[in-house]
């Protein structure tokens, strides 16, 4: 054993409270574990008498000061948020001290300069908690499939949205009354926008293309759809077709037909056939699908949020940054030797599923089909439901570029036999098209 290696803690709600418990209780087997014993130098919170589990005299509010203390090792942030945090995380970088972080928003907006500063002062960067939770994921990504060339991530990274979309597909209840429900339940914040617009996701899906792609993106290159447009009707017109709907996170590795290879990113609610093994993902649980070409197709399963669960993917950087302050090492850095281009969601392809609300009169699918065929869209199937006032026709097509859909759509809704685009929605996970 060498000396213990001290560590300034850097909030102290749902997560750093477990944090600080699991440092407590299991303290003599993480010192077993990293060849040195852990201890707290400080924790930075912003009203400490809130804070009566833990001892007063660790408390601060000073961050600042604390992650400056030449005593300290190693800096874990859970505070989130990208001011101040960012400061004092470069500030603690560039004093020599390693990073441990679950913030996936400043990690998609500014992680390169979070890498950056590491690289230079030979330090350690780690946050496996920014994305899924407990799952163990963003280390695979980086060190298990190093050798190997990955060409698709895609998955359920946001818990709040599945079991909104989980209930609405199960009940048939909807979108309000879903997020009501996980609201009371305490899956969804009370202002739930960074989950149900979609930002936690997109944060999570540019960090994921980062890694499995070597390629910086920020989640500025993440095109983005939350599920708040998401009907009931939309769910029995998945079910209709042996689909149910979940919010997917998509990372490609892809080829355009100018021969140049890009990274697509989105996120977005879409149709996925239920025997896809994503269909089955329910509750706040997350699930990861990677794809590569030696090692084939893999699946992350477990829970993606939660403060234990969280603290325990904390740990598990904050063990692995000590090993290597204690064998005077530094784990792997930020790859990014590719370098590629992010796709235009434009040029994106994919298949999709479109409700048209119609008049019920000869030559409404003659119409409809012309402008598709106009933008060289492709039709799979088509189907009419309901007469008079209440009809609606539903049509499903083949792969085509998001641009090319999206043209079509407004040449149909400026048709007099179309009242309105009732829904338009992709349709991801199934093969042959």
């Amino acid at each position: 054993m060498t000396k213990p290696l001290k560590v300034a803690l850097l909030g102290c709600g749902v997560v750093g409270s477990q944090i600080v418990r699991l440092l407590d209780e299991q303290a003599d087997d993480l010192a077993a574990r990293i060849g040195a014993p852990l201890e707290l130098a400080g924790i930075a919170v912003r009203r400490p008498a809130r804070h009566t589990d833990v001892p007063a005299d660790l408390l601060t509010t000073d961050a600042a000061s604390l992650v400056a203390r030449d005593d300290v090792d190693v800096v874990v942030e859970v505070i989130g948020g990208i001011e101040p945090v960012r400061g004092l995380l470069l500030s603690a970088l560039g004093s020599g001290k390693s990073v441990v972080s679950a913030n996936k928003a400043l990690l998609a907006e500014d992680g390169g300069v979070l890498h950056d500063a590491a690289a230079a002062a030979g330090v350690d960067l780690y946050y496996e908690a920014a994305v899924a939770g407990a799952i163990p994921l963003l280390r695979p990504l980086r060190e298990s499939l190093a050798g190997d060339r990955i060409t698709r991530v895609m998955g359920i990274v946001n818990g709040t949205t599945n079991f909104i979309l989980s209930r609405m597909d199960s009940t048939g209840a909807g979108f309000d009354e879903a997020l009501a429900e996980a609201t009371a339940l305490g899956y969804a914040e009370a202002d739930p926008t960074a989950d149900v617009d979609g930002y936690d996701a997109a944060a999570k899906a540019a960090i994921l293309a980062g890694l499995a792609f070597h390629t910086r993106v920020t989640i500025s290159d993440v095109h983005r759809e939350g599920i708040g447009e998401v009907t009931a009707a939309d769910m029995a017109s998945a079910s209709a077709m042996g689909c149910t709907i979940k919010a997917l996170a998509i990372c490609e590795r892809v080829v355009g037909h100018d021969g140049v290879e890009r990274v697509a990113v989105r996120t977005y609610p879409a149709m996925i056939p239920r025997s896809h093994p994503l269909a089955g993902v329910g509750d706040a649980f997350n699930a990861v699908f990677v794809e590569a070409e030696a090692a084939g197709s893999l699946m992350f399963y477990g829970r993606g949020a939660g403060g234990a669960p969280t603290a325990s993917a904390v740990l598990g950087d904050l063990v692995a940054v000590a090993r290597n302050r204690v064998s005077g090492s530094r784990g792997a850095g930020e790859s990014v030797y590719a370098d590629l281009p992010v796709q235009a969601m434009g040029d994106t392809v994919t298949s999709y599923h479109v409700a048209l609300d119609v008049s019920d009169e000869p030559g409404v699918l003659a119409a409809a089909a012309s402008a598709f065929a106009e933008h060289q869209v492709s039709i799979r199937t088509v189907r009419q439901e309901g007469r008079g006032d209440a009809a609606t026709l539903v049509l499903v097509t083949h792969e085509a570029p998001d641009a090319a859909l999206d043209a079509t759509v407004r040449k149909l809704s400026g048709l007099p036999i179309v009242r309105r685009a009732a829904s338009v929605m992709r349709v991801e996970g199934r093969s042959g098209e």
